[in-house]
């Protein structure tokens, strides 16, 4: 493998750990809107990530699928670990930065496992199944007129 595969493999990992946070953030908007988590909100996600990653790994195919479905991962990772810092921020009456900073890593990881249940597991395991298949999958041939 010569320097510049690994770095462009870098690269996409980077750029799939970026986009999957940037998703969680914007899943958070509509999660924070409802009061409620939204689990099945991991679908459309998967496939917006899928579509997303298939776009900019060349060539599509096995590479693609395995950053799509870290993407997503790491996008409802970061929306339940927001969501618990915006629990916290609410009860203690501070922002949600602060309550970031305050609780932690650790903490934040810990009160998100508690708040999930096996139903939205099962909501984000298709959603990280959706983006791989996605993300797969060549895109259909252009038709020539």
């Amino acid at each position: 493998m010569t320097i510049r595969a690994v770095l462009s493999l870098l690269f996409a990992l980077v750029s799939a750990l970026v986009l999957g946070m940037a998703a969680g953030a914007v899943w958070m908007v509509p999660t924070l809107y409802s009061q409620h988590p939204l689990p099945w909100l991991a679908l459309p996600l998967g496939w917006l990530l899928g579509k997303a990653v298939r776009h900019w790994i060349r060539p599509a195919g096995g590479n693609a699928a395995v950053l799509a479905a870290l993407a997503m991962f790491i996008a409802a990772l970061y929306v339940n670990m927001l969501a618990a810092a915006a629990r916290i921020a609410g009860l203690m009456g501070m922002g949600l930065v602060d309550a970031i900073k305050t609780a932690g890593l650790g903490l934040l990881l810990e009160l998100s496992r508690l708040a999930g249940s096996t139903t939205d597991d099962i909501w984000f395991v298709a959603g990280m199944g959706v983006a791989a298949f996605v993300a797969f999958r060549h895109a259909a041939p252009a038709r020539q007129h």
